[in-house]
């Protein structure tokens, strides 16, 4: 039998186990259901894999249901580069913007939502990474209430993608050429986060809005050595 060494795991999950969820904000109490994508399912395999091993083990843990990280290092040098395409909102904003794609891609615009695009609870990923240091350190000063904890880390905010370009343009002083494609399958209306648990058991809230997440994400963009990027 394996010998289990790590006594304290910080698990990056995701919202995306929430699936579609049936009312607004979404609580850490809400039920796991099945994956709308790949991504979601592996999420919530992970999760269950950690509980499983925490249930014969010394093994604690925290899982962490991150809504949308966004955004970059205040200092422009540290950022996100997908590889290809990307898949999430704001890279592909970014990069379109800076001539490395033709048009953003959005993908409906007939959900029941405010403008009809779908709404997401984005969170800038140094507000992100507070989280993490302060799940460690509830884990390791033995804070945890139980053996593992499930903590939302968002801002409890919902913004559309037309409202986030619009942002964009605004802050950035920039125009956004994009177009409305048909629905992507695996894509949830409407989610948004309660993070009221983290604020109490965490210590932690979101600090930055989405004019400063924005704005950091383009100026990580500006900062890009061409060569680095075409690689």
């Amino acid at each position: 039998m394996a010998v289990i060494r790590c006594k304290n795991i910080v698990f990056s999950s995701s919202c995306t186990v929430y699936g579609e969820p049936d009312s607004l904000p979404v609580t850490e109490e809400f039920p796991v259901k099945p994956a709308l994508s790949p991504y979601g399912n592996t999420k919530r395999i992970c999760e269950e894999i950690i509980s499983d091993v925490s249930s014969v083990t010394k093994l604690n843990g925290v899982l962490l249901r991150y809504f949308n990280p966004i955004g970059a290092h205040e200092s422009g040098l540290i950022g996100e580069l997908p590889i290809g395409k990307p898949n999430n909102l704001v890279p592909f904003l970014t990069q379109t913007v800076a001539g490395k794609h033709k048009k953003l891609e959005v993908f409906g615009n007939d959900y029941n939502t405010p403008d009809g695009t779908c709404v997401r609870d984005y969170i800038h990923v140094t507000d992100l990474a507070k989280a993490h240091v302060n799940a460690l350190q509830r884990l390791i000063t033995y804070k945890n209430e139980e053996k593992i904890e499930v903590f939302n880390i968002g801002t409890g905010n919902g913004y559309s993608v037309l409202e986030v370009i619009n942002t964009f343009e605004n802050v950035n002083n920039v125009k956004v050429p994009y177009n409305i494609t048909d629905r992507r399958p695996g894509d949830v209306p409407e989610v948004y986060a309660n993070a009221d648990k983290a604020k109490k058991k965490l210590e932690w809230q979101a600090e930055k809005d989405l004019k400063e997440m924005l704005k950091s994400a383009w100026s990580w963009q500006l900062n890009l050595n061409d060569n680095i990027f075409d690689k």
